[in-house]
């Protein structure tokens, strides 16, 4: 069926969502941060058509009634040479693959959304819908051509960091092995300037998830259409230098953004007896494996690390779903309810008791609920105020394409 919603029928749904009342299509629900493995699509155990030990898989969602997802193009940050930029654009490269591959294979069941319009004729027509956001700039190859392929291949959203500064901006966790100034003092480079004033053509929202204080700052000086935070929750309720304070809250609200509110236990709820328990298990598990460090891909299956996972949920209980809508509350109450959505950094780390994976997704709507959330509110939250974001977005890169011509 090739169906695609009309200009009108989009201009229906955003300002539905603006007014707080939904209208049909009714308004999807949107994660804006799922990971994806290196063998995704490659092996039979990331196969996502199947039954998969992922957080993430096509029946999950199903079940659970998560009809889009951002899949993410991540790399973790390496060194700034060229024989590191070519490792990260390699890896990318191979997750692009992945996710085409995904498409290929199953696509009566999930499809590209590469505008608010396909990702709303995807819902519209039954399936689910994959998106792209990019997590960690160093995967550009400090090449600003490689932004252009990148939104070539479907990726809407550029997040500027990780953990550990690069060589676009600074990183909310710099890496101290390294010397880098922590808190971070500087923000955007000159190459993350040109980034983010290319993004805003091309019509790619700007994630400032990851990146340091100084570094949203400087994005929100410069970037002329609203931006998003991908996965981030509030500093106010888990003082964590990945969550954001109030005062940014506002200003990337002031500036027509929106915050994703992540669902990533140690963001919700921060428990050092737990972390350190944790970082204890993963280096046994390693050495256990004969590696010299932990890797999620390669070692969260084996049976020690599952019993002692176990043992550590016993004494420190997980961060609870009813905690992670605290900080979607926080958000909406300092923000305002059209600047606050979900994420869930599924297969990346995060879950919280209650939204485990995507087929608990239902949970979270009825938490929602019980908080006292409107279904007007609770559509805004669930996707509404992303794709508004993801919108201007568009608009402004119409408006800048105009006035260059």
């Amino acid at each position: 069926m090739n169906f695609r919603l009309s200009p009108i029928a989009l201009v229906a749904v955003l300002a539905g969502c603006a007014a707080g009342t939904p209208r049909a299509p009714d308004v999807p629900t949107i994660d804006t941060h799922v990971d994806i493995p290196l063998d995704y699509m490659r092996v039979p155990r990331y196969d996502v058509g199947t039954d998969t030990a992922l957080r993430v898989d096509l029946g999950k969602m199903e079940r659970g009634g998560l009809d889009a997802a951002f899949f993410v193009i991540y790399v973790g940050q390496g060194p700034l040479t060229a024989d590191g930029y070519a490792t990260a654009v390699a890896e990318a490269a191979r997750k692009y693959d992945a996710i085409d591959a995904m498409l290929r294979r199953y696509p009566d069941r999930i499809r590209a959304a590469r505008s608010p319009a396909e990702l709303l004729a995807n819902h519209a027509a039954g399936v689910l819908s994959a998106a792209i956001g990019i997590e960690n700039g160093y995967s550009l190859g400090h090449d600003l051509a490689r932004l252009d392929a990148a939104f070539a291949r479907g990726a809407r959203y550029i997040g500027l960091t990780h953990v550990g500064n690069n060589d676009l901006c600074t990183s909310s966790m710099p890496d101290r092995e390294r010397g880098e100034a922590d808190p971070p003092v500087d923000g955007l480079t000159d190459f993350g300037r040109a980034v983010v004033d290319r993004a805003n053509r091309l019509g790619m929202m700007v994630d400032v998830s990851h990146a340091s204080d100084a570094c949203v700052r400087d994005v929100l000086a410069l970037s002329r259409a609203p931006i998003i935070a991908s996965h981030s929750s509030a500093r106010a309720l888990a003082d964590h230098p990945r969550n954001l304070p109030d005062d940014l809250l506002r200003a990337i609200a002031a500036h027509g953004g929106v915050i994703q509110a992540v669902a990533y236990r140690e963001f919700v709820k921060v428990d050092p007896a737990r972390k350190q328990a944790e970082a204890e298990l993963e280096a046994a598990v390693a050495r256990e494996a004969g590696a010299t460090e932990f890797d999620g891909e390669r070692h969260e299956s084996l049976p020690s690390y599952v019993a002692g996972l176990r043992r550590i949920q016993a004494q420190h209980p997980l961060a609870t779903l009813d905690e992670y809508v605290a900080h979607v509350a926080h958000i909406a109450r300092v923000a305002g309810i059209d600047h606050v959505g979900i994420a869930s950094d599924f297969d990346g780390g995060g879950y919280v008791d209650g939204w485990m994976d995507a087929s608990q997704t239902g949970n979270l709507i009825a938490a929602l609920r019980r908080h006292g959330f409107s279904a007007g509110a609770i559509a805004k939250i669930r996707g509404g105020n992303l794709l508004r974001v993801w919108s201007d977005a568009e608009a402004v890169a119409r408006s800048l394409s105009e006035e260059a011509r």
